[in-house]
């Protein structure tokens, strides 16, 4: 049995990157060191529509008590109350980490039309990583995945957060 060792390439094809996309995760990328400052683990999210942040969120599960209140979800929730609709799909979302199972599942429920993500997650990522939900063509919805961009600075930002906290230890 041949073990793959490459990181998947997921059969979804993203649209190629937008002059803001690189505006976006940096706007993403200070909300993940607000989460970090208050002690969760650093990932941010800002969902953008017609040029505008409508939606942020930072990892606030521990603060909360949620396990639902990751980054993803926080922005997603932040977006739909401010445009009164639960469907997105004149927006795109910026997210400094690959989302796990339950994000993708909200993206794809809130008919997003885009998907940008900073750093790729090995062990819970649901674009390719470790699973692709968005390549199940049997689902209803299809939203665009572009990822890995700034993936070095966003990688490199969780890196340093469990080093860290591997050194407490």
């Amino acid at each position: 049995m041949k073990v793959r060792t490459e990181t998947p390439v997921p059969y979804h094809v993203a649209k190629p990157l937008s002059a803001d996309d690189e505006r976006w995760m940096r706007e993403a990328l200070a909300l993940a060191r607000d989460a970090q400052a208050r002690g969760e683990v650093p990932v941010g999210a800002v969902v953008v529509c017609d040029g505008k942040i409508v939606g942020r969120g930072g990892n606030a599960p521990i603060e909360r008590n949620d396990p639902t209140a990751h980054a993803e979800i926080t922005a997603l929730r932040a977006a739909a109350a401010a445009l009164g609709n639960y469907r997105l799909p004149a927006c795109d979302l910026y997210v400094t980490l690959e989302p796990c199972a339950m994000c993708a599942g909200a993206v794809m429920h809130t008919r997003l039309s885009r998907l940008v993500f900073g750093a790729r997650d090995p062990k819970t990522g649901a674009c390719g990583s470790v699973i692709d939900l968005f390549a199940e063509h049997r689902l209803n919805h299809h939203t665009s995945v572009t990822g890995e961009v700034l993936a070095a600075e966003c990688g490199a930002l969780l890196s340093a957060f469990f080093a860290a906290r591997r050194a407490e230890t």
